[in-house]
């Protein structure tokens, strides 16, 4: 066109030196680098505008969701009808995509006339006759019976709120049917199908050209995420993450949003480039101000020079002798000079066109690479239009001036074949597997989403097991022990002295100097050493074992200058131990790879006052043997003297809280209080929770160093969730669900999956390329942003099982709380540890929330416990001196 115009202005107005006049004018319209990343920067900035919920309206440059939310992954089979129409003809596809190990597209297809008086009547009969085209293509191909999937391409302005919703701005192209503007045409062709009742089809999606060439070769090339269409008009499309996309709820993975990129210096973004043949162009569009119809070939008013031709004179000799013949078309007699001229000014008329081009998509190209976080992008674009495709020399300068505006883009540019039909074909066949796929995902996640009903089923389940735990005669086969403490008073705040704890639960132990301060500068004061146990003594006798910790404790006190003291001891031993006194822990067996010989049925405090004795340095009195998770009830109420429940929710859960003592049958006598150790992880363990267990649950027991036991804990605590999880992307992957149905060997490893790896996952400041990167660490190097989704979406359901079975656990212990005591409502603190409960970030919230609901009579306070075994040790002993000393006044 502007070439055309040029031309005219060579043939009328210049007479003497006219190639040195046209090479004059001809300047204005090359850009340097320089310009067109600046071209690139200004539309970078439109983009922003067009994504921006405010700015969007004034924006030129539109960004239009299409709600086509992933491209093909090369899994896609089935059956598609599709239905372009676009102009005066259109066409009626099927296209059938096979997937046996080998990726296939069979099309086979029908063009059918619209009528002049439709284009321009009644709308209702347009459709009629649209669907009366589709009724005989089906008969053709022996398909009427069957109800297909169709994509509907509609090359009219139209706004979208879904997939298979668009709702028509303004017919062009000639089109005048009345009562269609403004209306959703999808719905329009429905009832022309309903109003027939000869056969049915499931209008699934509608969309534009260029979506429907970025799926065409989405299919061939799973890089491609990017649509270019440079014909009569231009347009591009291209995946955006969903958190950019104001003006679409949710922003979790992409959806495909069609830029309108024609409309780009609308506004006068573009002026100070614009040349006076552009203007004069313009002025005499059928859209002035409006450049998206700027390309069109009809706009030539003064040489009818087509488009086609413009591109015949941009090669050397022969494009000399076609630029004569195309002159002599235009009945005119042009000299050797001329025709120098001519290719001349198409030369640089489509240089300019392919740079212009290529600065608006380098912009896109650098959004992509952005919201990626990559060093280097990897991508492909895929390309439809005559332009493009019939001009000798578009292409490459396309493609070589994009490499230069973005160096750090690997760019492949893959040529559609027929975007239009079988790209709406594929958006279908993209939208059917996504929705079968979700479908599939979900009956599966079905199983691990428990109803309101079913968690006040396990209330109930853990208030009976409780009740058999603590009562005398049923206690030897409950699954929940509910052991006593002796603990028998949570701090009242008089509690003062210096105390010793000693805190051992593994290879490291620590020892620690707890002063406690009454009165009302109350105050807990901490100094603490950790120490080492060798292998030789937790392999070795009882003996070594504990004169080694004595060793250490002798060690601790020279280094607080407190040699030969003789000070109150609490001892956090977190191995199961039976308890018939506080100052009594008989080993019932090691756990955690400990193995030293003569300790199992002794007690604990024992060993350790012999080791004492064996020293003869210091004397010590062992007040407590403490589990820690009485330590965190007891750390917290210090703090707060509502707190009478304690819990963990870390590596393992456990609870405990101040039970009756007229309910602890165990113990003798009626009056006051006492902690029990719930011991709530092997709830279940009697098959109480074997109808909410899923295959999932079933695979981590069997193959857990303890089948059979801890049921509930394995459904809760932190070594198992990712374990869970991975068994569930495990079962996906086999099912084609995730991962294009690849498995990595490291996913098959058992306990890759580690439980923090689910708190990143679902951390709501975790972008979804981050999510990523875990998954690439476990050797899922080709995850998708769709895979990554999916994977938060399992992290997030086992997660949430585990926060409301814990809720639901702790609800039967703040009603029985509640009933014991009579009360109408209950106020309570619960003192809470763990890894699980403090760095999971929907975990607490959910577990409130399940609390809140299931006991709506209990006013429940969770506080945070800030180091219960050691800490919690020291008071348990300070309460316990305390009692003592007021015993003996």
């Amino acid at each position: 066109m502007i070439a055309s115009h040029l031309l005219a202005y060579y043939f009328t107005e210049l007479h003497h030196d006219k190639v040195q006049q046209v090479d004059k004018y001809l300047y204005h319209l090359r850009l340097s680098d320089e310009n067109l990343m600046d071209v690139s920067v200004r539309f970078r900035r439109e983009m922003d505008k067009g994504l921006g919920r405010d700015s969007s309206p004034t924006a030129s440059v539109k960004m239009l969701p299409t709600f086509v939310r992933s491209t093909p992954d090369g899994t896609e089979k089935g059956d598609f009808l599709a239905l372009d129409l676009g102009g005066s003809n259109f066409r009626v596809l099927l296209v059938k995509v096979s997937d046996n190990g080998k990726q296939k597209v069979e099309m086979e297809n029908q063009i059918y006339a619209i009528p002049e008086e439709l284009m321009r009547g009644c709308g209702s009969e347009l459709f009629d006759h649209i669907a009366e085209c589709l009724a005989n293509f089906l008969e053709k191909m022996g398909i009427k019976n069957q109800k297909l999937p169709l994509g509907f391409t509609f090359s009219f302005p139209c706004q979208q709120n879904k997939l298979d919703e668009s709702i028509l701005v303004s017919w062009t192209k000639g089109f005048k049917s009345h009562g269609v503007e403004g209306k959703d045409v999808v719905s329009l062709l429905r009832k022309a199908i309903k109003k027939r009742g000869d056969f049915d089809i499931d209008i699934v999606a509608v969309i534009n050209d260029t979506v429907g060439t970025m799926m065409t070769c989405g299919y061939d090339d799973h890089h491609c995420e990017i649509g270019l269409i440079v014909g009569t008009g231009t347009n591009a499309c291209y995946m955006e993450e969903m958190r950019h996309l104001e003006l679409v709820d949710g922003d979790e993975g992409r959806m495909c949003v069609n830029t309108e990129w024609g409309a780009f210096g609308d506004d006068g973004a573009l002026e100070d480039l614009r040349t006076d043949f552009d203007r004069e162009i313009d002025a005499g569009s059928h859209h002035p101000g409006s450049s998206y119809h700027r390309t069109l070939p009809d706009l030539c008013v003064s040489i009818g020079a087509v488009s086609e031709d413009v591109s015949r004179p941009d090669r050397d000799k022969e494009g000399l002798v076609s630029a004569e013949k195309v002159l002599r078309g235009l009945g005119l007699d042009p000299s050797g000079e001329d025709c120098v001229a001519t290719q001349r000014v198409c030369q640089v008329v489509s240089t300019r066109a392919a740079h212009l081009c290529a600065a608006t998509l380098a912009a896109v190209l650098r959004q992509i690479r952005d919201n990626k976080a990559a060093e280097r992008l990897r991508t492909t674009v895929g390309v439809d239009g005559s332009v493009y495709k019939n001009h000798p020399q578009f292409a490459r300068r396309l493609h070589k001036m994009v490499r230069r505006l973005v160096p750090d883009c690997d760019v492949r540019f893959l040529r559609s074949e027929d975007g239009s039909g079988k790209g709406a074909a594929m958006v279908t066949a993209v939208a059917y597997r996504l929705a079968t796929q979700h479908a599939e995902r979900q009956r599966i996640l079905d199983a691990l989403r428990l109803s309101r009903e079913q968690l006040m089923e396990v209330k109930i389940r853990m208030g009976n097991e409780m009740n058999r735990g603590l009562a005398k005669e049923s206690h030897d086969q409950a699954a929940v022990k509910m052991l006593p403490t002796y603990v028998r008073s949570t701090p009242d705040g008089t509690e003062r002295g210096d105390f010793l704890a000693l805190d051992l639960g593994g290879t490291n132990f620590r020892v620690l100097l707890v002063r406690v301060r009454s009165g009302k500068k109350r105050s807990v004061e901490m100094h603490n050493k950790i120490y080492t146990i060798p292998q030789e003594a937790i392999q070795g006798t009882g003996e070594e074992l504990f004169d080694h910790i004595v060793h250490c404790i002798a060690d601790f006190l020279e280094y607080m200058g407190m040699k030969g003291a003789s000070l109150p001891l609490g001892f956090t031993f977190s191995f199961p131990c039976h308890q018939n006194r506080l100052d009594q822990g008989i080993l019932l067996k090691w756990t955690k790879g400990f193995k030293a010989t003569g300790c199992e049925g002794e007690d604990v405090v024992t060993l350790l006052k012999d080791a004492i004795h064996r020293r003869e340095e210091f004397d010590l009195d062992v007040v407590a043997v403490v589990n820690d998770t009485v330590g965190t009830m007891m750390t917290c109420g210090y703090e707060d003297p509502l707190c009478e429940v304690g819990l963990i929710v870390g590596t393992g859960t456990n609870a405990c809280y101040m039970e009756e003592m007229q309910n602890v049958e165990l113990v003798d006598g009626d009056e006051g209080r006492m902690c029990v150790n719930m011991e709530w992880g092997a709830f279940g363990d009697h098959g109480e929770l074997d109808d909410f267990c899923t295959d999932f649950d079933r695979a981590v027991d069997d193959r857990s160093t303890n089948p059979g036991k801890q049921r509930y804990e394995k459904m809760i605590s932190g070594m198992y969730l990712g374990e869970i999880v991975r068994n569930v992307l495990l079962e996906f992957t086999a099912k084609g669900l995730l991962f294009r149905g690849k498995l990595s060997e490291r996913l098959k490893t058992r306990g890759i999956f580690e439980t923090k790896f689910l708190s990143q996952i679902e951390s709501d400041r975790l972008a979804l390329r981050q999510v990523r990167s875990i998954l690439q660490h476990l050797g899922l190097t080709s995850s998708t942003c769709d895979d990554s989704i999916l994977v938060k979406e399992v992290c997030s359901v086992v997660a949430r099982r585990a926060a409301q079975l814990c809720g639901a656990g702790l609800a039967a212990v703040v009603d029985k709380i509640r009933q014991n005591r009579n009360l109408d409502k209950l106020k309570i603190t619960v003192g809470v540890d763990g890894t699980l409960y403090k760095l999971h970030p929907h975990f607490s919230s959910i577990m409130h929330e399940t609390v809140r609901d299931l006991s709506p009579l209990c006013e429940v306070t969770f506080l945070q416990s800030e180091d219960g075994s050691g800490k919690g040790a020291a008071l348990i002993t300070a309460v316990a001196c305390r009692i003592r000393d007021a015993g003996q006044h």
